[in-house]
């Protein structure tokens, strides 16, 4: 967490414990407390602070604007049947959509291409009268690849005039400016943890117009579309560290954008069998996705940890059985390339001495694990 978001948080955890749907003098305080986030939250999303709806987090924020905005058009006229997504996206997208497709609904997932791309072209083909959702994020988690989202949006509204466009933009903000680059979509999802805020704790863009049949049903919270208590130390806090991001964007990101393509440039010029995923692409600062032919990441990454390099791969199934990431097999990507692939990530925290330690370990663990 950034310290600025830290010190937001203290006084609602120790000293202001009230419920901000109360009347007395405490809960009056955390009611004020509740809409100045918000109107923050709005301020540097570009949108209005009533379409601000705070969740749990990003997978609950995807939830609710996928099927939230499907059930809510089916109830409003039955031929609205169709949703349309991507094959990269968060597996929170992935599950929502996949619920809907056993409810009836007709789902339909769009390839990446080979740069992690999804072309507008491709959702054209996809998306028809009867669309009720288009659901494409921003910017990748695993490669970092971010989404021709305009270009996206413009082909929703001729090929699909009533569906929703929703982008989960959790990734996003710590690189995006989101008032312009989330400016396209109906619904955006972000998520605290992502630029620096608490984890379990998030916001969902709902502009107005935009239908949802909530998934959380009770006291009327959040317009009605999520209901319960709200976590205001941890309101407090995202909003505090959405706006130090804002502020610090352009300093920050050219200077971790220098320190991921200093190890980028280390891997390449002493490992054989390196490769970017991704490259060529737009892609964000924070994030080097790569491929170490013949080397099974999740070895890799066991050993890096034991070396002090913290990395990551695709998922892992409740069995242990390893799976290729789903995002990079949406790409084209051959499954044993694919479970060769590792990500490292960078954000305000990164310092050389980490790039320092990564380009001298890396190599080194690589060329251990090819002779073993």
């Amino acid at each position: 967490m950034r310290p600025e978001a830290i010190a937001a948080m203290q006084p609602f955890l120790a000293e202001h414990p009230g419920n901000p749907s109360g009347s007395h003098a405490d809960s009056r305080a955390a009611k004020t407390a509740l809409e100045a986030a918000r109107e923050t939250v709005a301020e540097l999303c570009g949108c209005r602070p009533r379409e601000v709806v705070f969740t749990g987090g990003g997978s609950e924020g995807d939830n609710l604007a996928v099927k939230g905005a499907a059930w809510a058009a089916r109830n409003r006229d039955h031929t609205l049947d169709g949703v349309v997504t991507t094959g990269i996206e968060h597996k929170a997208v992935l599950g929502a959509s996949g619920r809907l497709g056993r409810d009836g609904f007709r789902v339909t997932h769009v390839a990446a291409g080979p740069d992690g791309v999804v072309g507008a072209h491709a959702i054209a083909g996809a998306v028809d009268a009867n669309t009720a959702v288009v659901s494409v994020m921003l910017v990748n988690n695993e490669t970092g690849v971010r989404q021709p989202l305009d270009e996206i949006a413009a082909v929703v509204r001729e090929r699909a005039p009533r569906a929703v466009l929703h982008t989960d933009a959790v990734q996003a903000p710590q690189w995006l400016d989101l008032r312009t680059a989330a400016a396209p979509a109906q619904l955006v999802a972000i998520s605290g943890h992502k630029f620096g805020g608490p984890k379990g704790v998030g916001a969902l863009v709902v502009r107005d117009g935009v239908d949802l049949v909530p998934l959380i049903e009770g006291g009327g919270h959040e317009r009605g579309l999520r209901a319960g208590t709200q976590n205001v130390a941890g309101i407090v806090a995202l909003a505090a560290a959405l706006r130090v991001t804002h502020h610090a964007r352009a300093v920050e990101t050219a200077r971790i954008a220098a320190l991921r393509d200093a190890l980028e440039r280390a891997l390449a010029g002493s490992v054989d069998g390196f490769s970017v995923n991704g490259a060529g692409a737009p892609r964000v600062e924070g994030v080097l996705h790569c491929t170490f032919d013949g080397v099974e990441a999740e070895t890799l990454l066991v050993a890096l940890d034991q070396r002090g390099v913290m990395a990551a791969s695709g998922s892992a199934c409740s069995s242990g059985a390893v799976d290729p990431s789903h995002v990079l097999l949406a790409m084209g990507m051959p499954r044993d390339r694919a479970l060769s692939s590792v990500r490292f990530s960078f954000g305000y925290a990164s310092t050389p001495a980490d790039v320092d330690v990564a380009r001298r370990v890396v190599p080194e663990v690589v060329a251990k694990l090819r002779v073993a």
